[in-house]
């Protein structure tokens, strides 16, 4: 499989879609370098990983910070000598109807969910191009391509994603760069999102419709696991993940 003895680093990686991504990445041989602000998760994943003859390593990275990301990113090549994917999964859904004005979270989450994948394109971008090849792949959502009500800057920042991964893709084609993108809209997977939501209402709402069609993060993870293992020339750039359960 092409996952064998790829470089990749890995943002959102203390819990979730990264771990679950990171895990099953290292057992198919990939090298993982797991980035996250919660020190002791990570070094908690590292020590499962290579508890089962994985490889991996990790960075405390705050990705609002292009220093950390850009860190993060060295680290890899450092480490496994070479970069070939970058999975840009950090975020929150702290969701709200917009007349509550949570305007804090509405910061938080451009930061995070959008100015952090930036930080990912910047940090790799100078190599891939060099090398002319690499891979992004970035989790936006299903508010992404779907407006929901009560998840309007959320949807907003995961519709910016779609955006610039698409001109990515071509931009890179235009240049003959053959940088692949892919780009992840999961619906309800059980991850630590929800507890991220402030607004009461909205996450009764939310922990109730999960609970009923959730499902693993393991969903999420065979797919980015998938986008990896093709082919250099094949670009399989998006993918909306649903609970088989969800309307």
């Amino acid at each position: 499989m092409t996952v064998k003895n790829k470089v990749i680093v890995i943002t959102g990686a203390s819990s979730g879609i990264g771990e679950a991504s990171a895990k099953l990445l290292a057992k198919h041989g990939a090298k993982v370098v797991l980035g996250a602000r919660r020190e002791a998760r990570l070094a908690e994943i590292v020590t499962d990983i290579e508890a089962t003859g994985g490889t991996a390593a990790y960075q405390v990275t705050d990705v609002t910070k292009q220093a950390d990301v850009t860190a993060l990113v060295k680290l890899a090549q450092t480490k496994f000598g070479g970069l070939d994917v970058i999975f840009n999964n950090a975020g929150i859904m702290p969701s709200s109807p917009i007349s509550a004005l949570h305007t804090d979270e509405w910061d938080a989450m451009v930061d995070i969910n959008l100015k952090g994948v930036l930080h990912g394109v910047a940090a790799v971008m100078p190599i891939f191009t060099a090398q002319k090849h690499g891979q992004i792949i970035t989790t936006s959502s299903v508010a992404g391509i779907k407006s929901f009500a009560g998840a309007g800057v959320y949807g907003a920042t995961k519709f910016a994603v779609r955006n610039l991964m698409e001109v990515i893709r071509m931009e890179s084609a235009q240049e003959g760069t053959n940088i692949q993108t892919a780009s992840l809209y999961p619906a309800a997977i059980n991850t630590e999102l929800l507890h991220t939501i402030t607004d009461t209402k909205t996450k009764q709402g939310m922990d109730a419709f999960y609970k009923q069609v959730g499902i693993s993060p393991s969903a999420v993870a065979n797919v980015v696991n998938f986008a990896i293992d093709q082919p250099e020339d094949v670009n399989v750039n998006e993918f909306t993940i649903y609970p088989t359960k969800q309307a």
